[in-house]
């Protein structure tokens, strides 16, 4: 009977840029991952502390922050509004992987929910019209009949970016590595900005 393997005793999470290591990470679930690499679960709290969570898709990420976008008058556009913080969670179940991340929100300018709403298909912006996100439907018809006319509406032109209709960018102030490991000795590192926010600090946490 052969001896067992030693367990490795070196953390495989470097002390690195985390933007950078995000990158790495983001890139090979690109690969690996069958559908929506790119989907993340984000929590948002109302201002008594009351918390929620869905899964959004994230549209824009780099030194600036990581983007997605929604109706701003949906549940989560009004958590937002009222306490511009959130928390982010991308899990890629095929890599074993997950990144937690958390900061504080700001919208992105206009012209740029503009360009993104017009880089996305006709029905998706028409569908956006037609929604009034989170708000009770009487009957399914009624959302289908909406729809219909916010199509006729702009047939032949534009559709109109509602102004209800926005991103929001999250700015890291702290992000964790998560990477499974054998024996459920798991590998986790947590970066934390530094208080003039120009660096990075970062420590091994126990799984």
């Amino acid at each position: 009977m052969s001896a067992p393997e030693p367990m490795p005793t070196t953390s495989a999470l470097p002390d690195s840029d985390p933007l950078d290591l995000f990158e790495t990470w983001f890139a090979e679930a690109r690969e690996a991952e069958p559908n929506d690499s790119n989907a993340m679960a984000l929590a948002t709290a109302t201002p008594d502390g009351r918390p929620s969570v869905r899964m959004v898709l994230l549209k824009g990420h780099g030194t600036e922050g990581f983007t997605f976008y929604t109706n701003a008058q949906s549940r989560k556009g009004e958590e937002i509004r009222a306490n511009m913080h959130a928390a982010l969670l991308f899990h890629w179940k095929s890599l074993r992987r997950q990144i937690r991340i958390e900061g504080p929100l700001s919208q992105v300018a206009d012209d740029v929910a503009d360009a993104y709403f017009h880089s996305r298909s006709r029905p998706s912006q028409l569908g956006a019209v037609a929604s009034d996100q989170s708000r009770p439907l009487d009957d399914r018809a009624t959302f289908v009949e909406r729809y219909a006319r916010a199509e006729a509406r702009f047939e032949g032109g534009e559709v109109e970016r509602p102004p209800h209709w926005t991103g929001f960018t999250l700015t890291p102030e702290r992000i964790e590595f998560w990477l499974d490991r054998a024996n459920r000795l798991h590998d986790r590192r947590v970066f934390t900005r530094n208080a003039a926010g120009d660096g990075w600090t970062s420590t091994l946490l126990y799984p």
